[in-house]
């Protein structure tokens, strides 16, 4: 035999405190919950950490780009210099090593007497950005002793300049954590 229904009012009344024994209702309810907490935690990290490499005035730099790119190739194609830039096989964090960079000129001898600087760009934070003087230590041989602050991925570049020449050679590096 069938019960009757106690008074249906009683199921659908917002005073009835079962809803939240419901899995499905206790479910949305988690849902929710997570992803405004995760909402919550993109924003804070986007508001808290740097906002990584942006240039500034970028629209001005860019607007000639293509024309700079081909000066910058062709006046590197006539200058004709050779550069090597030489890193150690593993770096490691906090740790001073010597990088080294040969520069010859367009008859194969080396370059004295130019004003050589190795230039780290972090690529995740131009905040951590650096560059050094390097000094002459054989001709056409510039080095310097470095230790990087931050672990991942660089790049170096070195550059010499002499007169109103200027000639650079960049590398990849990992520097890898304690």
């Amino acid at each position: 035999m069938e019960q009757p229904m106690q008074n249906p009012k009683r199921f659908l009344s917002q005073s009835n405190k079962q809803a939240f024994r419901n899995p499905w209702v206790v479910g949305l309810i988690g849902a929710i919950t997570v992803v405004l907490g995760v909402n919550i935690f993109f924003i804070s990290t986007a508001i808290i950490t740097s906002p990584g490499l942006v240039t500034k005035n970028y629209y001005e730099k860019g607007q000639d780009m293509e024309k700079h790119v081909r000066d910058r190739l062709a006046a590197r194609k006539a200058l004709a210099w050779t550069m090597q830039l030489q890193s150690p096989d593993e770096i490691h964090l906090g740790q001073k090593q010597r990088y080294l960079v040969t520069v010859v000129d367009r008859a194969g001898q080396p370059l004295t007497n130019a004003k050589m600087q190795l230039q780290a760009y972090r690529p995740s934070d131009a905040d951590a950005d650096f560059t050094v003087p390097m000094k002459e230590t054989a001709p056409g041989q510039y080095s310097v002793e470095v230790a990087f602050k931050l672990k991942g991925v660089w790049d170096i570049s070195g550059v010499a300049r002499r007169d109103k020449d200027e000639f650079s050679s960049t590398q990849r590096i990992f520097v890898r954590p304690n």
